[in-house]
């Protein structure tokens, strides 16, 4: 269930006409055991201000996608959806600058 509703929501985010939201990812779903409830966890492009922005416009158009999860799954009921800031994928990129900054000064000492 959660890879379905992350799959709907990635195909309609782009849709939405909100200038608030961004360059946004889903990069994952929670649901409660009884999917009374879903965690959408995003990853937005930008600065602290562009990611409030965007968590906004995601949160006022919650009703607007939970409809379209409902069209897709066809299920009797459909979660409630909250949205939720994932910072894994900042916290990646900035493991990957320092592993960068680390390579250069490895490679070039020579082998003893």
């Amino acid at each position: 269930m959660n890879e379905a509703i992350r799959k709907v929501l990635s195909e309609a985010l782009p849709t939405l006409k909100d200038p608030r939201i961004g360059f946004v990812t889903v990069t994952g779903v929670r649901t409660t055991t009884d999917l009374a409830q879903a965690t959408v966890f995003v990853s937005v492009l930008g600065s602290d201000e562009d990611q409030e922005r965007t968590l906004a416009g995601l949160r006022s158009a919650h009703g607007v996608l939970q409809a379209q999860v409902a069209r897709e799954l066809g299920t009797r009921r459909t979660p409630v959806l909250t949205f939720e800031y994932d910072p894994a994928i900042e916290r990646g990129v900035r493991l990957t600058k320092l592993i960068d900054e680390l390579a250069p000064a490895d490679s070039d000492a020579e082998p003893g």
